[in-house]
């Protein structure tokens, strides 16, 4: 390269620096004038025609992506903060990390003025996280980190060419909301929900608080029927892949489960482990802590979608008073109107019915629903029809093989020489796994353990004996106190 060559390049950069310069200084002048002299409407008259100018010649179209749409979240700016976070670009200098105490990872999310180039189908997609001043608002969320107050307001600029417009809106955006959806699902740690009872009256949206369900509990380790297990998983898969057949049926994506059986049984054991098979939430209802149809409606439209819902001991959690005589409901009306009351305080029968599979079990997608009752026999038909409890357990006494199961899990033995004795016992004595159990752990040693485990079905068998004779002493008393009833009634009407 000549020495003439190098300095006629020098003298076009420097005439060329010399005209953005004195560009930049025209700007500043006429800026400086315009703030001076012109009055603040002709000013935004002509800042949004030269940038309405500069959008028409430029190629680039960007969509901005709120954080919140009002009060609720943006699902696809949350979407999008994850998986921009997890493609991890080097373009990225500052990223925002947090870890809330009950998890166990570091959440990592772009910072506010940074960018990342996403390529997608040979398409560049440039993200940027922006955040302006706005006065301070309070906004609510539905996990453990509660409400907040925020004093700016946070989108996403997604900027691409024009031309592809439809495949951002088609292709590309539902791929980073499924992407999200997956990663989420997979890294989710399960959730036990519970009725915080102080916000029920409160205008929070949500009453529900939330802790992390760190139950152990899984299928293989249940003392269950290896064909109850089998059939209840089958089941679960069965439901969570027919998305498409329930919309095309028109049903709500829900399941219903009945699980009954006496205490000890392990109705509880078993939900965890449904739920730790799914990786489903559980939302843990108390009917006694609800005193109206308004609120049961309230906290069942809260509930999150991939969950489970339980009521536990519906026999005796609450009372379902849809039963009542016509005179009783209109005496509790009128006293309701009297006191400035004008809704039941009370949730009834046909309401509870509603909210499982009514109008608003449509609320939601890919839900299951689950009561546990130690006495079937005492809940309303109504409660448990087809279409409500699809699927009933019977949560039975210990068998042979849940107790080799027991075994297995806490001595670490298959066999043994007292398990015919102790099989053969099973069958004569009722005894619940939650028995066995307690049993077992007494000793780390199978010989003792399982030593002490055939003692206590002598004292079990000598309690079930007691218990019974109890029972046909209290039912003779029923009986003889209804015929005594029967036979004063009787001898009334014939003095009338």
């Amino acid at each position: 390269m000549t020495s003439s060559t190098t300095e006629s390049k020098l003298a076009t950069a420097k005439t060329v620096i010399s005209a953005v310069g004195s560009v930049a200084a025209a700007a500043m002048v006429a800026r400086s004038v315009a703030r001076e002299y012109l009055p603040p409407e002709l000013q935004d008259y002509l800042h949004f025609g030269l940038r309405n100018l500069i959008n028409k010649l430029s190629r680039q179209l960007t969509m901005v992506i709120y954080e919140f749409d009002g009060f609720r979240e943006n699902e696809i700016y949350n979407a999008a903060q994850l998986y921009l976070a997890a493609r991890g670009s080097p373009e990225i200098q500052r990223l925002k990390v947090t870890k809330n105490p009950s998890e166990k990872k570091f959440h990592v999310a772009m910072e506010i003025n940074e960018s990342f180039t996403d390529v997608y189908n040979g398409v560049k997609f440039y993200w940027s996280l922006v955040a302006k001043r706005e006065p301070s608002r309070e906004y609510y969320s539905h996990d453990e980190n509660g409400s907040s107050t925020r004093s700016d307001q946070r989108s996403l600029e997604l900027t691409f060419h024009r031309k592809h417009r439809d495949l951002a809106l088609d292709e590309y955006l539902p791929f980073v909301l499924n992407d999200t959806k997956i990663r989420k699902q997979e890294e989710k740690s399960v959730k036990l929900f519970t009725v915080d009872t102080k916000m029920v009256y409160s205008s929070h949206p949500s009453a529900w608080t939330s802790v992390n369900l760190d139950h152990p509990a899984k299928f293989a380790t249940l003392a269950m029927d290896s064909d109850v297990k089998e059939k209840v998983m089958k089941d679960l898969d069965r439901f969570v892949e027919r998305r498409e057949y329930y919309r095309k049926v028109g049903k709500a994506w829900k399941r219903g489960y009945l699980l009954y059986g006496p205490p000890g049984t392990g109705k509880s054991s078993l939900i965890a482990a449904m739920a730790n098979y799914l990786n489903f939430d559980i939302y843990d209802l108390e009917l006694t802590d609800i005193k109206s149809n308004s609120e049961l409606r309230r906290l069942l439209v809260a509930t999150g979608n991939r969950s489970i819902l339980v009521v536990e001991d519906i026999d005796c959690s609450v009372e379902l008073h849809d039963r009542a005589d016509a005179e009783t409901v209109k005496a509790f009306r009128r006293e309701n109107h009297r006191r400035g009351h004008h809704e039941e305080q009370k949730v009834t029968l046909s309401g509870f019915l509603n909210f499982i599979d009514g109008l608003w079990s449509s609320c939601g997608d890919e839900r299951i629903i689950i009561f546990t009752t130690n006495r079937k026999d005492k809940l309303d038909p109504a409660l448990i029809r087809p279409g409500r409890m699809d699927v009933h357990i019977n949560m039975s006494y210990c068998t042979p093989c849940g107790f080799r199961l027991l075994a297995s899990n806490y001595l670490g033995v298959t066999q043994h020489g007292r398990f015919e004795e102790i099989e053969d016992l099973l069958g004569k004595v009722e005894i619940t796994p939650a028995e066995v159990a307690e049993q077992l752990l007494k000793d780390s040693d199978a010989d003792i353990a399982l030593g002490g485990l055939v003692e206590f079905f002598d004292v079990k068998r000598k309690d079930n004996e007691e218990a019974k004779a109890k029972e046909i002493v209290r039912l003779k008393e029923q009986e003889e106190l209804a015929a005594k009833e029967s036979e004063e009634k009787h001898e009334k009407n014939e003095i009338v």
